[in-house]
């Protein structure tokens, strides 16, 4: 799997190796196939306000944003020629200042909840919501389960 990061919040203190290693497993989790392709991206609170402003029409940061290429279902994995190009699934974008305030606020530990926003974003990106009760029952459970396999929790 080629998880491509960029750390455009110079100050950000995050560890690429462990995203990674959590966006793989989630993607392996949700049997994703190795030639699945995203990106990560790390951003400081002015420009994550700034697109949730632009995607979402929301005023101020967020911990996370997703925008995925394909329009994908809740553990419906696209069938991928394995001659063809690799699956490209989208764009995770995360704010690592936003995310450690929230989990001081939160009182759980800031990896625990940098963790959970890699996974929660690429599931996003995977057709998972929390739009009603039922959805975001589905999307937590997920989202445990696959941080419990990274040794990490959920809050």
């Amino acid at each position: 799997m080629n998880v491509q990061i960029t750390d455009e919040h110079p100050s950000s203190g995050v560890d690429g190796v462990a995203l990674r290693r959590w966006a793989v497993a989630t993607l392996a989790a949700e049997g994703y196939p190795d030639s699945t392709e995203l990106s990560l991206t790390l951003v400081g609170d002015d420009q994550i306000a700034e697109w949730n402003q632009t995607a979402l029409g929301k005023d101020g940061p967020t911990d996370v944003l997703s925008f995925p290429v394909e329009l994908l279902a809740p553990g419906v994995v696209p069938q991928v020629d394995v001659d063809g190009p690799p699956l490209l699934i989208g764009d995770v974008v995360i704010a690592p200042d936003f995310v450690r305030r929230q989990a001081e606020d939160l009182g759980v530990d800031p990896l625990d909840e940098m963790a959970l926003m890699v996974t929660h974003g690429i599931l996003h990106l995977l057709g998972y919501d929390h739009t009603d009760d039922v959805q975001a029952e589905l999307m937590e459970n997920r989202e445990r389960d696959i941080l419990d396999l990274v040794g990490r929790s959920r809050r």
